[in-house]
């Protein structure tokens, strides 16, 4: 296995495509992960928390939609989560750059 940091920190910001073409967040870095996890140092807990950051959004979404109907608090679940999808990966590609673990807050542990 080799160590390649930019890889990583790729590997994070593609979760980021979904602001490009509308779609992706999960399947870029899903594709990346399983194609390199076996080569590349550390792409094994990358991958497994940025798929586990992006399942447990969809599932935050899912339950936003719901709650815009009964309460309106959904549209401010939308914004929130919208907001957390942006910045995580971002600060998440940083760590990465200087050799360290992400970590994705409140994320479902879907893949161990």
């Amino acid at each position: 296995m080799k160590q390649d940091n930019q890889l990583l920190v790729i590997t994070h910001l593609s979760q980021l495509i979904t602001l490009v073409i509308g779609f992706g967040s999960l399947l870029l870095p899903l594709v990346l992960w399983l194609t390199q996890k076996d080569k590349i140092y550390q792409m094994d807990i990358h991958g497994k928390n940025i798929v586990n950051f992006q399942l447990s959004l969809i599932v935050y979404f899912i339950i936003c939609i719901p709650l815009i109907l009964l309460f309106g608090l959904g549209l401010l679940g939308f914004a929130i989560l919208g907001i957390l999808a942006i910045i995580f990966p971002v600060i998440n590609a940083i760590r990465a750059s200087r050799g360290e673990t992400p970590s994705y807050p409140l994320s479902f542990n879907f893949i161990s």
